[in-house]
């Protein structure tokens, strides 16, 4: 068996934690390494316990999820932040997107749905509601869509439609599966199309394809 996947929680709400932890720990494949209670604790936690998945609330008191966020995505192999909200149209969670987090989850998300995004986000894909994006992107102002339609000019053709496949959430293989490609010609188009936009990561790959256009609002 591998390693089970290791995780720290972080939120203010000591229950919270405890929670998270009980659901998490039911499984095999997962361990909670660590938690703590605002966002300068969390990164912390993250240099010293060294966890695949971060688990980060947003409104805290002191250093908030955000700053934890901005500052967990600056350190070498940084791990997948999942931020965690009360309710699924917060803006809040558009700036932690674009901040670095690989995705967001509902604290109200059922404990077996929970496991398997922790997992997902693992494995470095995104962890988020397609429909809940589109909200969230649709109420923000345009304001990032003008930064977005300039870098996505200098994409190709083919970098263009990978790109918007990872605004819809696809993996590799479905990404594979629309284009007729194989999943490791995918692979270095993902790649590729990150770096050329500076990207930390898929989910915020994704939001520049809605900023830019490419994905249907």
């Amino acid at each position: 068996m591998s390693d089970p996947i290791r995780v720290v929680v972080v939120d203010d709400e000591p229950m919270v934690c405890a929670h998270l932890r009980t659901i998490l720990g039911s499984a095999e494949d997962v361990e909670v390494v660590g938690d703590a209670q605002d966002g300068a604790a969390g990164v912390e936690a993250v240099v010293r316990l060294r966890p695949r998945v971060v688990l980060m609330d947003l409104r805290m008191p002191g250093v908030d999820g955000l700053t934890a966020i901005e500052r967990i995505a600056k350190l070498p192999e940084a791990p997948a932040v999942v931020a965690l909200t009360t309710f699924d149209a917060d803006q809040y969670v558009l700036r932690a997107l674009r901040a670095g987090a690989s995705g967001f989850l509902v604290k109200s998300t059922p404990p077996e749905d929970l496991i398997g995004l922790v997992r997902v986000a693992a494995d470095g894909h995104t962890v988020l509601s397609l429909e809940a994006t589109r909200r969230l992107v649709a109420a923000s102002a345009d304001e990032h869509g003008q930064r977005a339609s300039a870098l996505v000019r200098d994409l190709t053709e083919r970098e263009r439609e990978v790109l918007a496949c990872l605004g819809e959430g696809l993996s590799n293989a479905q990404i594979a599966e629309r284009l007729f490609l194989s999943e490791a010609t995918v692979k270095g188009h993902v790649s590729r199309t990150m770096t050329k936009l500076r990207c930390t990561n898929r989910t915020q790959a994704g939001l520049l394809a809605y900023d830019a256009g490419l994905v249907s609002r």
